[in-house]
């Protein structure tokens, strides 16, 4: 790997990473709903799940979808099920002092499998592997990992930050469920792409 292309990987980890999509508004949710601290197994499991995501794309599901198309079209569908049943959780969300027990933050094996069904997620990784790791070697498929494990883990505690700092916004429920309802928006808002797509 060229050091041109290292330095274009570093800015596309940290870009894609950074800008909001469904991981990004899920922590900030969860940062307003429960805190960074509660929120740590939820950014672990982005960062730790994309990050083997990029491994497993490259070691062969993007050739699977070269062979079977449908099963590209089948994950599409599936992710955009998924998050419309995401966005409704997040909008009925109640307020954790009322919800008590019931208001849990995403554990980490649930958000390294949402990576699995986030079209962006995707996205990211099969222009990754694609575009970043040269010849699609081992090593060069390690390295785009690695790098993207360094860089997204921070760049998304960035928005549980935000929505924890938000929460001293939100004390009171009503504006609580109405930030929440706004996430869930932002949720499918972030769905046009992929329901607009060819």
């Amino acid at each position: 790997m060229t050091h041109e292309t290292l330095a274009a990987l570093v800015l596309f980890a940290f870009v894609s990473s950074i800008t909001p999509g469904p991981n990004n508004l899920m922590l900030m949710a969860s940062g307003a709903n429960f805190g960074f601290w509660r929120s740590v197994p939820h950014m672990l499991g982005i960062g730790l799940g994309f990050t083997f995501m990029i491994v497993m794309v490259g070691a062969g599901l993007m050739r699977l979808f070269d062979a079977f198309p449908a099963s590209y079209t089948a994950l599409k569908t599936g992710s955009v099920v998924y998050l419309l049943w995401l966005a409704w959780k997040i909008a009925h969300a109640a307020p954790v002092a009322e919800g008590d027990a019931k208001g849990q933050p995403m554990r980490f094996l649930q958000a390294a499998a949402f990576q699995w069904v986030n079209p962006k997620a995707w996205a990211m990784a099969l222009t990754a592997v694609s575009a970043y790791a040269p010849g699609q070697t081992g090593a060069a498929i390690l390295v785009t990992a690695a790098i993207f494990g360094a860089i997204n883990l921070p760049a998304v505690s960035s928005w549980t930050i935000l929505g924890q700092q938000m929460a001293r916004f939100l004390t009171n429920p009503r504006r609580l469920r109405l930030f929440n309802r706004t996430m869930a928006g932002l949720l499918l808002l972030s769905l046009f792409p992929v329901v607009t797509a060819g």
